[in-house]
């Protein structure tokens, strides 16, 4: 399905059928796979929750997170926590880093931008 756009100005009825719509370009029109991918990382972030673990991560001053500081803020349970941040991280949002017996995570470079960008209209 094409967008319609508007007739310009002094075009003749004749050239109308021409002008009506402008076929989308392939490269602009979102990929199935890319859909996908968008679609669980969105569906990610559509919890208070997540967006509460992703607001903690990122205002770190050492940019990562051990996971045994996010129960309190959170007022969350550690396996409802943990939940959340295989989540984060199966979406490719968040990065995990085993130390130990602690787990830290932080957010994958550049993921928060390609979720920007994937909104923006190319042209």
């Amino acid at each position: 399905m094409s967008i319609p756009t508007l007739i310009p100005a002094g075009a003749s009825p004749a050239e109308a059928p021409e002008l009506c719509c402008v076929p989308s370009q392939g490269e602009q029109i979102l990929q199935p796979e890319d859909a996908e991918l968008l679609a669980m990382r969105f569906k990610a972030l559509a919890d208070p929750n997540r967006l509460r673990i992703l607001s903690i991560v990122s205002a770190s001053k050492s940019a990562e997170t051990c996971v045994c500081d996010l129960s309190e803020p959170l007022d969350l349970k550690q396996p409802t926590v943990s939940h959340h941040l295989k989540i984060l991280v199966d979406a490719g949002i968040l990065h995990r880093e085993k130390r130990g017996v602690w787990a830290y995570f932080s957010v994958v470079p550049g993921a928060l931008e390609s979720l920007g960008s994937s909104l923006v209209a190319k042209k």
